[in-house]
């Protein structure tokens, strides 16, 4: 199997093939775009040799057993339906979606006018879901952490859906300082952080964990950034259950993360271990919304290790 770093891999579809489908959506409705979905599922899974093949290697892992085509094919008709609901979700058509939310005072009890709140998730269901909190608390200062250069035409797409989504976004491929510095404002503010901590970008500061059976590698800048703005962190999954049915999990990981500089390597393995260690609970629980599609334990580019030396405490990119 290859191991190319994700963000070699390049973007499934086409943007004509993503216009079509966005199309579709918004002007026949979800039942009907969803049946789009069987023959996407199809090409992905004809076409798309090397997700084929990650998807089989993770659902082996996931259930202990060799996966069948059909598990694989229902691995991606579940990622293709989550990145349908995009479309909705951004569109503010909640009312269309049965959510049930879980642990919900896990994450405001913890939220203050003066600090804020980091709320880690991962590749699993659909982080977009996690926006209902803004339903919730209408004046609510959330922003999300992402690299909006990749699925760039996917992405460019579904924020003409609303241009307040963009508004929203801190862009981890920004200028250092000023990464750090929106970073500030949002925590100063009181505002919620929400950011992934299952991927690393090529170079990035990661630490090894166990995970589904094997050492895989997790981005150590979640935790640096947590104990840098002295922020607590709250673990946010929005897990998938088919049809338009979401489940919303809010779980407290940390309430005070204190990276020190002398115990700093193994202070980051460990969280990253029970972090690992939540994230496998989930993925058991519903495995089919794992979707990191490459080979996870293994990685092309190397990332800089936190056993590698000395770096500077608090390196978030």
């Amino acid at each position: 199997m290859s191991t190319e770093h994700w963000s070699a891999r390049p973007e499934g579809g086409g943007r004509f093939a993503f216009w079509l489908i966005r199309t579709i959506a918004l002007k026949c409705g979800r039942p009907c775009a969803r049946l789009c979905l069987y023959p996407v599922t199809l090409y992905f899974f004809f076409r798309r040799g090397y997700e084929r093949r990650v998807s089989y290697a993770f659902l082996e892992r996931a259930f202990g057993k060799p996966a069948s085509a059909w598990q694989v094919m229902r691995h991606i008709h579940r990622f293709g339906s989550t990145m349908l609901d995009r479309v909705f979700l951004l569109s503010d058509r909640f009312a269309r979606f049965d959510v049930r939310v879980h642990g919900l005072a896990e994450l405001v009890s913890r939220m203050r006018p003066d600090r804020g709140v980091l709320l880690l998730g991962a590749h699993v269901g659909s982080f977009e879901t996690l926006s209902v909190l803004k339903q919730e608390r209408p004046h609510l200062l959330l922003k999300f952490v992402m690299d909006k250069l990749q699925t760039q035409a996917y992405n460019s797409l579904l924020y003409a859906l609303n241009p307040d989504v963009s508004a929203q976004i801190i862009e981890v491929g920004s200028d250092p300082g000023d990464f750090a510095l929106q970073l500030q404002a949002v925590a100063e503010r009181g505002g919620v952080i929400g950011l992934l901590g299952d991927r690393i970008r090529s170079g990035e500061m990661a630490v090894s964990a166990p995970f589904l059976g094997a050492p895989a590698q997790f981005p150590a800048a979640p935790y640096l950034i947590a104990s840098m703005l002295k922020l607590p962190v709250v673990l946010g999954f929005g897990i998938y259950r088919g049809g338009n049915r979401y489940e919303l999990h809010f779980e407290l990981f940390d309430a005070n993360l204190n990276i020190e500089r002398g115990r700093r390597d193994a202070q980051l393995r460990a969280a990253a271990q029970r972090y690992a260690a939540r994230l496998e609970h989930y993925l058991r629980i519903a495995p089919y919304n794992w979707f990191n599609f490459h080979d996870f334990w293994q990685h092309g580019t190397p990332a800089r290790n936190v056993d590698a030396g000395a770096l500077p405490d608090h390196e978030a990119a």
